[in-house]
């Protein structure tokens, strides 16, 4: 792995520098020998010295800091995938995980859950706030649309909602399984700081959330088998799976498939009653 700055990060650098157009960032167009900013504009933005951006882009100087990283990444307007590339460039290892608050999801997103009308389908933070659902999910396991936002988080329903604890089958497992994993996913999102409120709350509401996290267990959520005791349709498997959302570190998609076509189909005729009964 690389351990400098050599030509490939000065090239990555130009590249993108002459992809800017000078006038949206209040630089006079004027006659300029190559499209995009000049090399002193980009220096200036970031706050480094001209002279050294040079040397970056023609491979030497050394390696920058991560803080003069992240301020050309601001500088060149880097989308995330560009800026982990920049860092693989520079220092041979991608960012540490930065968290920001999810802003929502797209109406394309939201219809890759819709377009899944057997399998229930979730997205939710590092944070396990749900933030989008399909019409499965909301008839198999929580609608989260009577919830209040605060309130649909999973880790607040898994101990805090009664409903919730009974349509497991072994809640003891699932609770002390959802933990280990909470903790793995805040920690590989950079979400520390933001999940200790929750925590705190969590442990003086639930005696047995305080124990499981004094624990330090950390488990994955790749997939596995979940059996779910239904009030209409009694005790149902469904198969789960998480995916990362593309250019969204922020979320994952979990997707839970019955796991038999007589299942699927009570799922359907389910949310069709439920439709019928709302229309």
């Amino acid at each position: 792995m690389p351990t400098h700055a050599g030509p490939s990060l000065g090239t990555f650098l130009r590249d993108r520098r002459t992809r800017l157009d000078p006038v949206t960032f209040g630089f006079a167009a004027g006659r300029r020998r190559t499209p995009g900013l000049r090399r002193e504009e980009v220096a200036q933005r970031a706050n480094i010295s001209p002279t050294w951006y040079t040397w970056l882009e023609q491979g030497r100087g050394g390696a920058p800091s991560i803080e003069v990283l992240d301020r050309l990444s601001a500088s060149l307007m880097l989308t995330e995938p560009e800026r982990e590339h920049m860092f693989m460039l520079a220092l041979g290892h991608p960012p540490e995980p930065k968290y920001t608050a999810p802003q929502g999801i797209t109406p394309r997103l939201q219809r890759v859950l819709d377009g899944l009308p057997a399998s229930p389908g979730i997205i939710r933070t590092a944070t396990w706030d749900v933030v989008a659902w399909n019409a499965a999910a909301a008839a198999l396991l929580t609608d989260y649309s009577l919830l209040p936002r605060e309130q649909r988080n999973i880790l607040r329903l898994m101990f805090s909602n009664a409903q919730v604890r009974r349509a497991q089958d072994d809640w003891m497992s699932v609770a002390r399984y959802v933990v280990a994993t909470f903790r793995a996913d805040a920690a590989r999102a950079g979400a520390h700081g933001e999940i200790m409120q929750l925590v705190d709350e969590l442990c003086r509401s639930s005696d047995v959330f305080a124990r499981l996290w004094e624990s330090s267990d950390v488990a994955g959520h790749g997939d596995g088998l979940k059996r779910l005791r239904h009030p209409e349709l009694g005790l149902i498997e469904l198969e789960f799976s998480t995916f990362a959302v593309e250019g969204r570190p922020d979320l994952t998609l979990m997707v839970y498939n019955p796991t038999s076509p007589t299942i699927a189909d009570a799922v359907v005729a389910l949310i069709e009653r439920k439709r019928s009964a709302h229309a």
